[in-house]
């Protein structure tokens, strides 16, 4: 098993790290996302199913919210920025991710779950999402053992080929929905409020936000990291790569989008040390046929809520 951080890397190595970060090629493997019923699209931006037959298996997950996953193949580790790394679980959380985050697995490597949104996490965990961050765990850590009897079931059905990727997935699904928990309405339209000031800018103003929440500042702060894991303005900080990544994967910008970009980032550098801190890629590799998953995950669709 490859090593990655195993040094603490911090700041500019960190970024390096993740910019020089070997992934597999397209042609070795296949993803496929599967919307949600309609019911379940407040709680689930994407459900998927990703396999790779290779020896060895390596890719970036951008930062997130979370997801629930199982892993019916494959053996591997997710390396953190903090310097730490945790194996991958056959039925898994991966928590809210402050940064992007290296995979490293021994294939083949099959996995199928269901990408959260802030009040899917919520409603799935009930946990404060940025004291659980950057985790990896075994599902039953979070939620109990609620899920271990259906995830062994799904594992055990798909190796033995009488249940499909996507059949899985959507099952996975409908556990959320059965499972999720009620939220406090008032959170819920704080949770709207915050995805639509995301949305509105590349570099949304706080000023905005509490203009628009009806709660005090501090209690702005605080329900943002509980929802989505990080406070306000380092949330604003990491969608805001994540939307310039999105707009520089496609094919041709408008000059509208190329002017919001370059007033988005004191200059190009610094453009290149956040996009590649929060998505795992430099600007220029992010439409290289080489890097799907990274694609995928970083497409509009997958920021649906705010509104891209």
């Amino acid at each position: 098993m490859d090593s990655f951080f195993g040094q603490n890397l911090e700041g500019s190595s960190a970024v390096a790290a993740l910019a020089d970060f070997e992934l597999t090629p397209d042609a070795l493997f296949e993803i496929d996302y599967i919307a949600p019923p309609a019911a379940l699209s407040d709680l689930i931006t994407t459900l998927y199913h990703m396999r790779c037959d290779e020896s060895v298996f390596r890719d970036i997950q951008p930062a997130s919210i979370g997801h629930l996953s199982i892993f019916p193949h494959g053996n591997g580790e997710m390396h953190f920025r903090g310097g730490y790394s945790e194996p991958n679980p056959e039925i898994a959380i991966l928590t809210p991710l402050s940064t992007a985050v290296p995979i490293v697995v021994d294939g083949p490597f099959h996995v199928i779950g269901a990408a959260l949104s802030p009040l899917g996490w919520a409603a799935l965990t009930g946990l404060h999402a940025g004291e659980h961050r950057d985790h990896l765990v075994e599902a039953n850590v979070l939620i109990g053992n609620q899920f271990d009897d259906l995830g062994r079931h799904l594992i055990e059905s798909y190796r033995a080929g009488t249940m499909s990727g996507r059949e899985c997935a959507l099952q996975i699904g409908d556990f959320i929905g059965r499972a999720a928990k009620k939220i406090n309405p008032r959170h819920a339209e704080l949770v709207r409020v915050v995805n639509t000031w995301l949305g509105s800018s590349l570099n949304p103003d706080l000023a905005d936000l509490m203009d628009k929440a009806a709660y005090s500042e501090r209690q702005v702060q605080r329900v943002t990291e509980r929802y989505f894991g990080l406070p306000p303005q380092a949330l604003a900080r990491k969608y805001r790569a994540l939307r310039a990544a999105a707009l520089l994967s496609f094919p041709h910008l408008t000059p509208e989008f190329e002017a919001e970009l370059g007033e988005a980032f004191f200059d190009q550098s610094h453009m290149i040390r956040e996009i590649t801190l929060f998505v795992g890629r430099t600007p220029a590799r992010l439409s290289d046929d080489q890097t799907p998953y990274l694609s995928e995950m970083i497409d509009p669709k997958n920021f649906r809520e705010l509104d891209i």
